[in-house]
C-alpha cells in the first residue's frame, strides 16, 4: 500500500504552478479592470488545482495499465512503480474531477457564466482522454496543443470572465504566454520520456520532431513569451515586469540546448516551473497596475 507521502509525490506538486499560474494571471486581469473578487479567485483555483492534481493520477493510472510508465526516469508513478492498485489511482483522479466539477459549479452559479459549464466538461473530458481511452491523443503528438489551449485561453480567459467579464486585449495576450511556458513544462517532461516513450509507442510531440528539434522548440516556447512582454509593453509599462522571469529562463534553456537529458532534465522540469510562475506572478502584477499608469 502507498504512503502518504508516496500519494503527495503521485499527485506531483511540483506541476501545480501550471494551476496556479493562469488564476493568477486571470485575476491580474479583473483587477486591472477595476474588480476585487476573492471569492471567486479562489473558487477558480480550486478548479485549477484540482484538474491539475486529478490529471496527474488519470494520467499515472492510464500509463501504468500500459506498462509505458515500467522503465520511468522521473518522479514517482504509483502504478507503474506498483506501490498504488490501479483502482486505486483512478479513484484518486475522480475525486479531484469531482471536487473540480462542484467548485467550478459553484462559481458559474454565482458569476452567472453558465455557458462555462460546457467548457468545465470538455476540460475534464479532455484530462481523462489525455492518456486515457483506447485511442488517447496524448499519444498521437496532440498533448501540447491541448496544454496549450487549456492553460492559456480556457483557464485564463475563464478566470477572467467569472470575475470582471470580457478580457482586455492585453489579458488576451498574456493568455498566450501561459499557454506557452506551460507547454515548456511539458516540453521539458517529454523530452526527457523520449528514449522510453518511443519504445512503448507513445507518440508524443517530441517523438515525432526527435531530440535535436525538440530542444529548439523548448527554447522558442520559453523566449516567446519575453518577447511579448517586450510588445505588451509598448501598450502598457507595467507588462514589462514579465521580464523578471528572464533570468531565471536562462540556465534551463543553456541546460536543453546542451543536451541535458535522463535526470537532469528532472531539474530542468523544476526551473521550468518556477520561470512560469515567476512570469505570471509579474504579468498579473502589470496588469493590475495597467489600470493606474
Amino acid at each position: 500500500m502507498a504512503t502518504a507521502a508516496q500519494w503527495i509525490e503521485g499527485a506531483r506538486p511540483r506541476t501545480l504552478p501550471t494551476a496556479v499560474s493562469p488564476v493568477l494571471v486571470g485575476t491580474g486581469a479583473a483587477l486591472g479592470a477595476g474588480v476585487v473578487t476573492p471569492g471567486r479567485a479562489v473558487l477558480a483555483l480550486v478548479v485549477a488545482v484540482s484538474l491539475v492534481i486529478a490529471v496527474n493520477f488519470a494520467n499515472d493510472y492510464s500509463d501504468g495499465i500500459r506498462g509505458t510508465d515500467d522503465e520511468r526516469v522521473g518522479p514517482l508513478r504509483l502504478v507503474g512503480s506498483k506501490a498504488a492498485a490501479p483502482a486505486q489511482v483512478k479513484r484518486a483522479a475522480f475525486i479531484g474531477f469531482g471536487v473540480a466539477a462542484v467548485a467550478g459549479l459553484t462559481l458559474v452559479a454565482i458569476s452567472g457564466q453558465w455557458w462555462l459549464l460546457g467548457v468545465g466538461a470538455v476540460c475534464i473530458l479532455g484530462a481523462w482522454f489525455y492518456t486515457g481511452g483506447s485511442k488517447p491523443y496524448g499519444y498521437a503528438g496532440l498533448g501540447e496543443v491541448a496544454v496549450f489551449v487549456f492553460f492559456g485561453p480556457v483557464a485564463v480567459l475563464g478566470t477572467v470572465v467569472t470575475q470582471s467579464g470580457a478580457p482586455s486585449p492585453l489579458a488576451i495576450v498574456a493568455t498566450v504566454g501561459v499557454g506557452l511556458l506551460t507547454c515548456a513544462v511539458l516540453v521539458a517532461n517529454n523530452l526527457r520520456d523520449i528514449p522510453t516513450d518511443a519504445r512503448t509507442g507513445k507518440r508524443t510531440l517530441a517523438v515525432a520532431l526527435g531530440d535535436a528539434d525538440t530542444r529548439k522548440l523548448y527554447a522558442g516556447l520559453i523566449l516567446v513569451p519575453l518577447v511579448l512582454s517586450i510588445g505588451a509593453g509598448t501598450r502598457s509599462w507595467p507588462m514589462l515586469l514579465g521580464l523578471l522571469a528572464a533570468p531565471l529562463a536562462v540556465p534551463p534553456v543553456r541546460r536543453v540546448l546542451q543536451g541535458a537529458d535522463g535526470r537532469k532534465l528532472i531539474k530542468v522540469l523544476q526551473e521550468t516551473g518556477v520561470v512560469l510562475l515567476v512570469w505570471s506572478v509579474a504579468t498579473a502584477v502589470g496588469l493590475a497596475l495597467g489600470r493606474v499608469v
